[in-house]
């Protein structure tokens, strides 16, 4: 599965507030959709930190219970998280990354230095390529650039 990771800018709250930071977080991060009228992403999300504490994990069963929601719904949203990389499922028990919000935002940054490192490394190869100032190994004269319609997978 591929990871998506989501950045945008949002004022941080006024206030210090546990609930307020909580969703400033998971908004800023991308975690939680419009679609989402009643917050589940942010949540589970909250859940999966108290429980974090206790033991190695939880069931969907049993966010389920704690949330008063369906298995079903608990399900589609750990999807959305996993994908984003803040949570992870391991058998059958979910887990946060890290064993804190701090630890998580800590793993998430590690995967975004990936990414851009990668992106990058290509966009360096690609510069090369069209012999833009700054690259290694520019061209040494003008070519065309005839680009498909999409690239090959």
């Amino acid at each position: 599965m591929h990871q998506r990771l989501v950045l945008q800018y949002l004022p941080k709250p006024d206030r210090k507030d546990l609930i307020d930071d909580a969703y400033w977080l998971c908004d800023t991060l991308g975690l939680s959709s419009g679609r989402d009228i009643e917050d589940l992403s942010i949540r589970i999300v909250l859940s999966l930190l108290k429980e974090s504490s206790k033991k190695e994990g939880i069931a969907s069963e049993q966010l389920a219970d704690l949330l008063g929601i369906t298995t079903g719904r608990v399900n589609h949203h750990i999807r959305n998280l996993s994908r984003s990389g803040v949570i992870y499922r391991n058998r059958r028990l979910i887990h946060l990354r890290g064993r804190s919000m701090k630890e998580s935002v800590q793993e998430l940054r590690k995967d975004a230095d990936r990414i851009f490192d990668d992106l990058e490394k290509v966009a360096s190869e690609i510069d090369s390529m069209m012999g833009l100032p700054g690259s290694v190994n520019g061209l040494k004269e003008s070519h065309a650039l005839v680009l498909p319609s999409s690239p090959k997978r």
